[in-house]
């Protein structure tokens, strides 16, 4: 719940627009509400600026669904990660605003249609990439950043990255998303003095080692400027971007 709502019930019942039993009851799942599988953290927009973000991945529908309805009616902005179209359908039936997105499995709830602010630029080494990008696309969108895609610029032909460069010079923050080798941040890196934010994927051959390879091989950067995520967390890339991007 954000602090504008919080503000806005208590004047309310300040002006005697509402009583103070109304007040309570609209309160009264602060800071977390306890559906027995889980603690829904109704708080976390107030201390974040976000809501809490459901992790869809191992829960059953109807956890995920039951979570996502109740975080629905607390906040303006719900995400749902890893999301399967079997969730979202039912999350449809109960909430007709509510958006999937095929290709990151995320699920998206905005009940206030808010102008963008800043630039992000999300950048994908491959289409093999493009799900992890854009799952970093979406999280960053969602809490309040201006987007745009660059997909499939990755070193094997380096021309295609190098006739973007306005788009790589005007944005505030990068996310650069590649697997195989993993070196797309580095060489992004050397050439443009922004923030990058590189994520690793699994996707590659063998060597790769499930993510593993480009892991380390960001991590390695030798290159400043680059911070790196877990594999395949395109959500926490474009959590953080969104942070810079304030």
């Amino acid at each position: 719940m954000h602090e504008i709502q919080i503000r806005k019930i208590i004047k309310n019942a300040a002006d005697s627009k509402i009583s103070i039993g109304d007040a309570i009851k609209k309160l009264k799942f602060l800071p977390f509400e306890d559906l027995g599988f889980a603690k829904i953290d109704h708080h976390r927009a107030l201390r974040k600026g976000f809501p809490e973000v459901v992790f869809c991945q191992n829960k059953t529908k109807e956890q995920a669904v039951a979570i996502i309805r109740r975080l629905a009616l607390n906040n303006n902005d719900v995400l749902a990660t890893r999301a399967t179209e079997d969730m979202f359908n039912d999350v449809k039936k109960h909430i007709k605003n509510a958006q999937y997105n095929k290709i990151s499995k995320t699920i998206i709830i905005s009940k206030n249609k808010k102008p963008k602010k800043g630039k992000i630029l999300v950048l994908s080494a491959g289409t093999s990439d493009i799900n992890v990008a854009e799952e970093a696309a979406v999280a960053a969108e969602a809490m309040g950043s201006n987007v745009e895609r660059l997909y499939d610029v990755g070193v094997a032909g380096l021309h295609r990255l190098l006739s973007n460069k306005e788009k790589l010079s005007d944005a505030n923050v990068l996310v650069i998303v590649a697997g195989m080798d993993g070196v797309l941040p580095s060489v992004v890196s050397g050439l443009f003095g922004k923030p990058i934010i590189a994520v690793p994927t699994s996707v590659g051959y063998g060597a790769s080692f499930r993510g593993i390879a480009p892991l380390l091989t960001m991590l390695n950067s030798c290159s400043p400027g680059v911070v790196v995520v877990n594999i395949d967390n395109g959500f926490g890339a474009g959590y953080f971007a969104s942070l810079i991007n304030r």
